[in-house]
């Protein structure tokens, strides 16, 4: 097997993997309070909770391709490609963040606006990607809808129990 090849595999698989792992661990601390969503009311179009395990597993899977994508063009234009691995990299600390806000400790109205700003370090990804690789920036798109959506169940949830 060529070098590149050996390069380009390592770099996708780890790329992958610390998404992936991310959301293992924040399934794994937020386990036993994912209950909460039967318990409490939902706004319309909540979808049913065995979705989100799915939904999020293909966005992980996304975002690091996408990732991968940034890192192995980064010579193209590092500077872009540095603050879009920031940006990104912020992006999964708050993701992980929100669902222990959320879900453990039931924080609907400030996980919200800690939903706003992870919205905003999506989008600064995105632009950032653009410039380097627009495939990269495409896959993060279906991440920032869903984090749009989940805004809207978030606000929803928190105005339906307070």
């Amino acid at each position: 097997m060529k070098q590149e090849t050996k390069s380009a595999i390592k770099t996708y698989a780890i790329s992958i993997a610390v998404p992936l792992a991310v959301g293992i661990l924040s399934a794994l601390l937020t386990m036993k309070n994912m209950d909460l969503y039967t318990r409490v009311k939902t706004p319309p179009l909540s979808p049913p909770s065995i979705l989100f395990p799915i939904v999020w597993t293909i966005l992980y899977l996304l975002m690091g391709v996408s990732a991968g994508l940034v890192w192995r063009n980064r010579q193209t234009d590092p500077k872009n490609s540095d603050s879009g691995i920031s940006f990104y990299a912020v992006s999964l600390l708050f993701n992980f963040v929100w669902s222990i806000l959320f879900f453990n400790f039931e924080l609907y109205l400030f996980s919200f606006f800690w939903l706003l700003i992870l919205f905003g370090l999506i989008i600064g990804t995105i632009l950032c990607y653009r410039k380097v690789n627009r495939a990269a920036a495409y896959l993060q798109i279906p991440y920032a809808l869903w984090v749009a959506f989940a805004g809207y169940l978030n606000i929803g949830i928190w105005f339906l129990n307070r």
